[in-house]
C-alpha cells in the first residue's frame, strides 16, 4: 500500500537533506527522505510520491542512472512521475535530460519552495486532464 507522501527526497547529504526536508515539511509538504540511488526506484514503487526531488550526484546509482530507469519503467503512472533534478552550479541539463524541472545549488528556500509548488500543482492538474 502507498504511503501517504507528497514528495520523495533522494540526497546522500545529511545536512542538505536534512535542511530540505525541513523546509518542505514547513511549507506543508509530507516528505520521505532515501539516502542513495540505489534502492530510489524500489522507494518510488512504494510510495507513489507526486513529486521527487533527486540530487544529480548521488553514490552507487546515480541521479541520471535513476531518473532513466524512471522515465522507461513499464508502469506508466510511475514513469510519468514529476521529477526535480537538484544540479551543481554550472551543469547542464542536458547532462540528465528527462526532468520536469532543475534546480542548481545552492538556492533560495522560496525558489525551492515556488518549484516545487508548480510541480505538484501541474501534476494535479494533470491528473484531472
Amino acid at each position: 500500500m502507498p504511503q501517504l507522501i507528497d514528495i520523495l527526497l533522494v540526497e546522500d547529504e545529511v545536512n542538505i537533506a536534512e535542511a530540505l526536508t525541513f523546509i518542505l515539511t514547513r511549507a506543508g509538504w509530507r516528505v520521505r527522505w532515501h539516502d542513495h540511488g540505489e534502492g530510489a526506484n524500489q522507494a518510488l514503487r512504494e510510495a507513489r510520491p507526486r513529486l521527487l526531488i533527486l540530487d544529480l550526484m548521488l553514490p552507487g546509482l546515480s541521479g541520471a542512472e535513476v531518473l532513466d530507469r524512471l522515465r522507461t519503467d513499464p508502469d506508466p503512472g510511475l514513469a510519468a512521475t514529476r521529477v526535480l533534478l537538484l544540479t551543481a552550479r554550472g551543469q547542464a541539463e542536458h547532462t540528465a535530460p528527462g526532468a520536469d524541472a532543475y534546480l542548481a545549488k545552492p538556492f533560495a528556500n522560496d525558489a525551492l519552495c515556488d518549484l516545487v509548488a508548480s510541480l505538484i500543482d501541474e501534476q494535479k492538474e494533470g491528473d484531472h486532464a
